[in-house]
């Protein structure tokens, strides 16, 4: 069992900057980040595995970064120039299935936080 902690989240405006952090009890080779608006679908906006490798879609690509510290057991997400479609409750992902490659369907993780809300104001 890999227990998730979300913190960083909050209310910034348009084109400013977010970095939020995930505590794991412990790290899984793959590992992500999600998004979920009302109404919406949850997302994934970035994923790493523990090469490094990284994932984006186009929505974040260029915006965000996900990076990890196996040493800490902890996985971030930094983003910058944020638009007010960012607007959701974030959560951190872990998988205890190995993927060769990166995964950000939310079918892929059985490990979640409680999540972070970000509000972007425009």
């Amino acid at each position: 069992q890999v227990q998730l902690v979300e913190s960083g989240g909050g209310s910034v405006q348009s084109g400013g900057s977010l970095r939020l952090s995930c505590a794991a009890s412990a790290t899984t080779y793959n590992m992500a980040w999600f998004r979920q608006a009302p109404g919406k679908e949850r997302e994934g906006v970035a994923a790493i595995n523990g090469g490094g490798r990284t994932s984006y879609p186009d929505s974040v690509k260029g915006r965000f970064t996900i990076s990890r510290d196996g040493a800490k057991n902890m996985l971030y997400l930094q983003m910058n120039s944020l638009k007010p479609e960012d607007t959701a409750m974030y959560y951190c992902a872990a998988s205890s299935t190995y993927y060769s490659t990166n995964r950000l369907s939310a079918d892929s993780y059985n490990y979640w936080g409680q999540g972070t809300q970000v509000s972007v104001s425009s």
